[in-house]
């Protein structure tokens, strides 16, 4: 097994303020020039900037293609040439396929991922998935894809499709169900892009159960894994049923909002989901709280349930280890580990406005493991008195992300 580290992200000669005469890219073997170029903020003819290189850095690497980012400048007649060399993730993925939900904790199976596909920053996986405890109680198999681009245009898009058969023990009923889900995203302007959604979901015993969404996205952070600094502000609005067909009729009306200070090795982060869901719901869309992906220092807990929540969190985080490359028998990736505490905080309540009756609150610390195509092994531990002693809660991918899609 052969492991190689590199740290140095720029050379020497790249002097501020010269004026940039030619850009070339080396490394790219299977990327497509337009995936990095259009994050590129220096350019031909302009003078090259630090700042802004470190910028490009965090853009590049949240793209979550490549292992390693690293820049050449070479003095000239007349200003810099600048290489910007990359090392390419492995980017077909055999591997277990982890997924941590509400109702079943751990399900693991197999997953083949491409997290390159065309070359053209498209994310494909297939996935085959089985509850742990009880063994094989719940079966899911999984078909997702995603690309922040369509061609050379700045639309951002996700496509699954899930079959699931499972006893959903938080719910007490059999959920035996098809579900396909669409997304889109067109940025009109800097940050800014609305956002258009639909799904539909077929529960046997149940019937069809459609839903379309609308809303607005501001997303600045500096990059979309790892993220540093900036923030992501979503306001989101779905009608389920009703004039849709179906026998459920509501609406939900959600807001998502992260904030991320960096500082050095420090990187503060605020959170809040607030999700208001008036009209009349089934009991498979009842939202439960406890564990990893929603409010840690509890379990998930069937008496605990209800049609609204808030989620609040405040976190801290400090760099152990930057994000590092590595190579393992030819197949390039990264980590990176960081120490985590924070401040949980949840309403759930069913009618009119919440009271402190519906809140409860744990604090938590831990480890964080940043690595490829999941962002992040979470792995802490949760206390509250008013919970029953601590409790140990792993998670995969920001909490902020893994909490919209907790219970499936």
């Amino acid at each position: 097994m052969g492991w190689g580290f590199s740290f140095a992200t720029i050379t020497p000669s790249c002097e501020e303020g010269l004026p940039v005469t030619k850009i070339t890219f080396s490394g790219l073997n299977s990327t497509r020039h337009r995936v990095v170029a259009r994050e590129l903020l220096n350019q031909v003819s302009k003078p090259f900037s630090l700042p802004q290189w470190n910028a490009e850095l965090r853009r590049l690497q949240g793209l979550d293609l490549f292992s390693e980012v690293t820049l050449a400048c070479e003095k000239g007649e007349g200003g810099l040439e600048i290489t910007y060399k990359f090392t390419e993730l492995f980017y077909w993925i055999p591997s277990p396929a982890g997924k941590k939900t509400d109702q079943e904790g751990w399900m693991l199976g197999l997953a083949l991922a491409h997290l390159n596909l065309l070359g053209d920053d498209i994310r494909a996986e297939v996935q085959y998935r089985v509850s742990l405890d009880p063994w094989m109680d719940a079966q899911e198999y999984a078909f997702y894809t995603s690309s922040p681009w369509l061609l050379n245009y700045p639309v951002g898009w996700n496509v699954e499709f899930l079959r699931t058969d499972s006893w959903d023990n938080l719910r007490n009923y059999q959920d035996r169900s098809w579900y396909a889900h669409g997304d889109l995203k067109e940025a009109l302007w800097k940050s800014l892009a609305p956002l258009l959604s639909g799904s539909y979901r077929y529960l046997e015993k149940v019937g069809s159960i459609p839903d379309v969404g609308v809303g607005v996205l501001w997303d600045n952070r500096d990059a979309k894994m790892d993220s540093r600094n900036g923030f992501y502000e979503e306001l989101r609005v779905t009608q389920y049923g009703g004039f849709l067909g179906g026998p459920e009729d509501y609406q939900e009306y959600l807001w998502d909002s992260r904030v991320y200070l960096g500082v050095d090795r420090f990187i503060s982060h605020l959170g809040w989901l607030a999700r208001y869901r008036p009209g009349d719901q089934g009991v498979y869309d009842r939202l439960q709280q406890g564990g990893a992906n929603s409010l840690r220092g509890f379990d998930s807990d069937s008496a605990i349930h209800g049609k609204h929540e808030i989620l609040l969190n405040a976190e801290e985080r400090f760099v152990l280890l930057e994000r590092r490359p590595v190579s393992v028998f030819g197949a390039n990736f990264f980590w990176g580990l960081q120490l985590v505490g924070g401040v949980d905080g949840a309403f759930l309540w069913d009618e009119g406005a919440p009271g402190w009756d519906n809140y409860r609150s744990a604090v938590y610390a831990g480890v964080h493991l940043v690595i490829p195509a999941l962002d992040r092994l979470r792995i802490e531990v949760g206390y509250s008195p008013d919970g029953d002693g601590p409790k140990i809660a792993i998670g995969l991918f920001e909490k902020a992300v893994s909490q919209r899609w907790r219970s499936r």
